[in-house]
């Protein structure tokens, strides 16, 4: 069996990401989040949408880069079931114990729900009711915050397993392969048309709400990335097509940042007519999705440059990236729970908040997740540790590595 170590530490590095991304969240002005910090930055909204663009879509195409792999080993049956027990497990749990008290702090936090928290963990599990508001999914009786994640990977794929019999049929075989001839500035351009086309007609209609039912805009932007994903597989031909337009793809997609930053600032500060104000927002449209799939063709080309090759911490970061994922948000809010009141400067705050998430979700699955056979599978790991692939898909067969 072969590796691909690039998509590996992609999917390290991506979650990675999300941690800091998240530590953002408690500091960035204007920007709603589960709790927030004394200390609010401006000018943290810059980096925050650099990364806020892209972030999730990377993970949604590794997701689907996933299944292309497992379909590669696994009949459709066997792969339907290893991703429903890897991704249900963790949300059912995560929801039932690692969530709850991220609910718990944002409501004592505003105020809505009372102190104690056995008293609230016993309401939670039972469904409430809440007051209005209390926290992020209190009409719902229960929420699964950061974990939206693995239900919507897990529908996407339920879906992508049923249409591969057709895919995989003649007429859809020559359908993928003109896909995958895509070169030069059409692989830059063409796979951005179809997120600009479903912002236009969908974005308005049904804003993000993570919530799985009516998030028609999110399910068509993601769910498109996530097939991206699977058509890209580990076809040499795009991977080595990517690598040698990685220098093209990172320019283009800076270019496409500034020119959305600045036209966006324009239109705040200098009032149009109707007529030229919607003009400008189908340029900021095309501008915002061309700089969404350009930077994602430049973390894949740039990685697959850099990235492919058996670093020494890869094989551990691997397995503990789920758990982290897992538990990441929780112990950081639990952490700035108790360290916000303490008013302990725009600085050490958030330093202490990210060593304590970073310390606690370390220290939980070295010392008990990976140990555990039990607890393993709870936070998306085999029951016992396999040599071989794990199932984020990257170990190829050496038949298919080039197909």
């Amino acid at each position: 069996m072969n590796r691909r170590h690039d998509i590996d530490a992609l999917r390290v590095l991506a979650f990675g990401l999300l941690i800091l991304y998240h530590l953002g969240m408690l500091y960035v002005s204007d920007w709603g989040f589960h709790l927030k910090s004394h200390y609010l930055a401006g000018w943290l909204q810059y980096p925050m949408l650099f990364l806020n663009r892209w972030r999730m879509d990377l993970l949604f195409l590794i997701s689907g880069l996933a299944v292309h792999f497992l379909r590669g080993r696994h009949p459709l049956p066997v792969v339907a079931w290893r991703r429903t027990v890897r991704l249900q497990l963790p949300l059912l749990f995560g929801m039932a114990v690692v969530i709850p008290i991220q609910p718990y702090v944002q409501g004592v936090d505003n105020g809505l729900v009372a102190p104690g928290f056995g008293t609230f963990l016993l309401r939670y599990w039972t469904g409430g009711p809440w007051p209005a508001g209390a926290f992020d999914g209190w009409q719902f009786g229960v929420t699964w915050n950061h974990l939206w994640y693995l239900s919507y990977v897990w529908v996407y794929t339920m879906v992508l397993l049923a249409l591969i019999p057709l895919l995989e049929s003649p007429l859809g075989q020559r359908a993928v392969a003109a896909c995958r001839r895509l070169h030069g500035i059409a692989l830059l351009v063409v796979p951005a048309v179809p997120l600009m086309v479903y912002s236009a007609l969908l974005a308005n209609r049904f804003p993000q709400n993570h919530a799985l039912l009516n998030d028609w805009h999110a399910h068509a932007q993601y769910g498109t990335v996530f097939f991206y994903g699977y058509l890209l597989g580990t076809r040499g031909g795009l991977w080595d097509e990517l690598a040698r337009l990685r220098c093209a793809s990172l320019a283009t997609a800076l270019l496409c940042f500034a020119g959305f930053l600045c036209l966006d600032r324009f239109m705040d500060a200098s009032p149009l007519a109707p007529a030229a104000m919607a003009a400008v927002h189908e340029v900021l449209r095309a501008l915002n999705y061309l700089y969404t799939w350009t930077a994602i063709a430049a973390v894949l080309g740039w990685g697959h440059h850099y990235l492919n090759r058996p670093f020494r911490w890869l094989p551990y970061a691997r397995e503990a990236v789920f758990p982290w994922y897992v538990l990441h948000q929780s112990i950081m809010l639990a952490a700035a729970y108790w360290l916000i009141p303490l008013r302990l400067g725009a600085v050490l705050e958030p330093l202490l908040v990210l060593a304590c998430t970073v310390a606690g979700c370390a220290l939980l699955h070295e010392f008990a997740i990976r140990r555990s056979r039990w607890l393993r599978p709870l936070f998306g790991l085999d029951a016992k540790p396999r040599v071989a692939a794990s199932e984020c898909g990257v170990a190829l067969p050496q038949q298919t590595q080039h197909a």
